[in-house]
């Protein structure tokens, strides 16, 4: 049982919520665009499980290894830094997430492309390649682009843009000009959730060497950075709706961005890093609460 419980540990499940953000977003779109396929969306929704799994095992044993999870960390104490998981066996796990995902996501490209469009095929299993690449190297390896400030790049891309465009075109096979404010606005917020880890974690992340953007900019010019995104993500999705809305419901996305502003305002008035932990927590359900908003209203 106590195995058991490290791999669940290891595989952070409240982490899940936010990876599922731009699947919904982007079923959402393909859904006002008139596109809908249950299979498609199930198996979307498991493949960016598989991927946020892998990325979460491969963080645990990235930053174990390179002994930046030390008493330092200020977050939840990590399977390999607290010795419930070996080397040896997250490497085995890393391994059965990426063959897993592989699964899913080959399953669902099947599903929207079939044989008769093979270049997209191709396409989206390049992607998917890449996907799996950066859950992976995000910690791992010695050219980890976690340690070199490029993190934010990375989610705002993956978790943002590819996953709410490339859901859409898996329904749709096109994606619109206005698509993209959406996926702005699940990129933005993603990378607001990164990038409170980094404030929160920037005294051990400097102490290891991880050069996040926050150790690079400093925490004050953090909490600014982060201002931009969250107001970035609210103009994003306010002008999407302004733009295309038929019925006065399909603003009730916007109310997500209510517990957003008082998470704002708790940012703005934080001085000392731990106490920005809980905050986490909040940004995550906030987004994945608007990504739930979008889907129902303009389902």
């Amino acid at each position: 049982m106590q195995k058991i419980a490290a791999w669940f540990n290891a595989a952070r499940l409240r982490t899940l919520p936010l990876s599922l953000s731009g699947i919904l977003v982007g079923t959402g779109l393909a859904s006002f665009y008139e596109k809908k396929d249950l299979s498609i969306f199930i198996l979307a929704l498991l493949t960016t499980v598989g991927f946020q799994v892998t990325s979460n095992f491969a963080n645990d044993y990235g930053d174990g290894v390179k002994g930046t999870d030390n008493e330092d960390r200020i977050g939840p104490k990590r399977a390999f830094q607290s010795g419930l998981l070996s080397r040896k066996e997250l490497k085995i796990g890393i391994l059965i997430a990426v063959l897993i995902s592989t699964v899913f996501a080959l399953s669902a490209l099947f599903l929207a492309f079939g044989t008769n469009d093979i270049e997209y095929f191709t396409l989206f299993v390049v992607l998917a390649s890449l996907s799996i690449w950066a859950a992976i190297k995000y910690t791992v390896g010695k050219s980890a682009y976690g340690y070199k400030g490029l993190g934010d790049i990375f989610v705002f891309l993956f978790f943002g843009l590819l996953a709410v465009l490339g859901s859409l075109f898996l329904y749709t096979k096109f994606i619109t000009a206005f698509a993209w404010l959406p996926a702005i606005t699940v990129g933005a917020l993603s990378t607001g959730v990164l990038n409170l880890n980094n404030l929160r974690d920037v005294v051990s992340d400097k102490k290891a060497n991880k050069n996040t953007v926050i150790v690079k900019m400093g925490f004050e010019n953090g909490k600014k950075y982060h201002y931009v995104l969250l107001i970035v993500s609210f103009l994003a999705m306010l002008a999407f709706i302004v733009f295309n809305f038929k019925y006065w419901y399909q603003f009730i996305p916007l109310l997500a961005f209510i517990p957003i502003a008082v998470h704002f305002r708790t940012v703005v008035k934080t001085e000392k890093p731990v106490l920005l932990d809980p905050e986490l927590k909040k940004l995550a359900l906030s987004t994945f609460l608007m990504s739930i908003l979008f889907y129902i209203t303009f389902n």
